[in-house]
């Protein structure tokens, strides 16, 4: 970090509680959608506890979902690309562009309890050609330092690069900390960010504020550097998922799982797929 860098502080923090969403579906809501602004590239984040059957076929346009597997084995189909499955630890950075219909299920007979992130494309791809990046967690590279472990699924940590594809700049690690063991995640300085804690607690930021499991912590700006980090030291063992990305200040409309600029848009969406044009 040079001088023109900034070391951030934590701008708040939340507990997630999860509520009961079905028989077979439990959520709690680490980002809330409607908070377009403040949440900027993200649209929300969802961490899920789910059975077959919860999700079935659905479409998407116009945005990105990153999900990952806590733990069970998340089985997926979609009819681009065919299917595949996800075990604990793995991502998928799914684009789903102009259309896609997939569709997400546990194994027979499993829970799945996963975090799926929405991540908005800037207005010019928006139909861009759909993708899926399965990341999986073995072949992930990996930053270590004493008592830490960082893998890197998208973006870097300090000269550790993920060979991830992204359309909106997006930096995301899992960071694995011993009980005692600190490290530095350096960010650029206009992006925009959060952690949420998986497992354990420690302090977080210039102004060492306390988090914990369950967690969600918002770093704050670093208005006027050009370049910044955060701090993080585990008091306990601790796992921690940081995502940040650089803002898009783009008007959002969202409708089911449709997010685009306009409202006819969206309109143009729905017609788009109720006629067939999702189709492979």
């Amino acid at each position: 970090m040079n001088n023109r860098g900034i070391h951030r502080e934590i701008s708040s923090v939340r507990t997630i509680e999860a509520q009961q969403d079905s028989n077979i579906h439990s959520v709690g809501m680490v980002l809330q959608p409607g908070d377009w602004q403040h949440n900027d590239p993200f649209l929300f984040l969802a961490e899920d506890w789910f059975e077959q059957g919860t999700f079935d076929v659905h479409p998407h346009r116009g945005i990105e979902t990153v999900t990952y597997v806590i733990s069970g084995h998340l089985k997926h189909y979609d009819n681009k690309f065919g299917d595949g499955e996800l075990s604990p630890g793995d991502v998928q950075w799914m684009t789903a562009g102009g259309g896609v219909i997939h569709k997400e299920d546990p194994a027979d007979g499993e829970t799945v309890h996963s975090l799926q992130l929405w991540v908005n494309l800037p207005k010019e791809q928006k139909m861009t050609t759909p993708r899926y990046q399965n990341l999986r967690s073995q072949d992930m590279p990996v930053r270590r330092e004493q008592g830490a472990l960082i893998r890197v699924f998208s973006g870097r940590s300090a000269d550790v690069e993920a060979p991830t594809k992204n359309h909106v700049p997006v930096t995301m690690v899992e960071i694995n900390l011993k009980p005692g063991a600190s490290i530095s995640q350096d960010l650029p300085a206009d992006y925009n960010g959060f952690m949420y804690v998986l497992e354990g607690q420690g302090k977080f930021g210039s102004n060492q504020v306390e988090g914990a499991k369950k967690q969600v912590l918002w770093l704050g700006n670093a208005d006027g550097a050009e370049d910044s980090s955060v701090e993080i030291h585990a008091d306990t063992k601790m796992r921690v998922l940081l995502y940040a990305g650089r803002p898009l200040h783009e008007p959002v409309v969202a409708y089911g799982p449709f997010v685009m600029n306009t409202k006819a848009q969206i309109a143009q969406a729905f017609d788009d797929y109720q006629s067939g044009k999702f189709a492979h």
